[in-house]
């Protein structure tokens, strides 16, 4: 048996359709040809994802904030690494003039 593969657009219009609540869940997957919890499935995944129609949901949001943070952090840790590296490297150097080699 082949799977079919259904297009958002379809999908949409399943869902939209039950959700206008004038049919069933059982006619309209009788109607389209489609399986009852495949219609179920696409009723859950867009009922989760309505909210980003409208904009990036909360957790999204919280997401991006956090990346923005760590790259902030990263930034200012990677600038310390190299004045650490910097006064590392002359303190080598000056204890080379001071004491000599070992």
């Amino acid at each position: 048996m082949q799977k079919k593969n259904y297009t958002p657009e379809f999908k949409a219009k399943v869902v939209l359709e039950l959700l206008s609540e004038n049919q069933t869940t059982s006619e309209i997957a009788s109607k389209y040809e489609v399986n009852i919890r495949m219609v179920q499935r696409w009723k859950k995944e867009f009922l989760e994802n309505i909210g980003r129609i409208f904009g990036e949901t909360k957790i999204e949001k919280d997401v991006k904030n956090k990346e923005k943070e760590l790259e902030q952090r990263e930034k200012l840790l990677m600038e310390k690494v190299g004045e650490l590296t910097i006064e590392n490297d002359w303190l080598k150097k000056k204890s080379l003039e001071i004491f000599g080699k070992k």
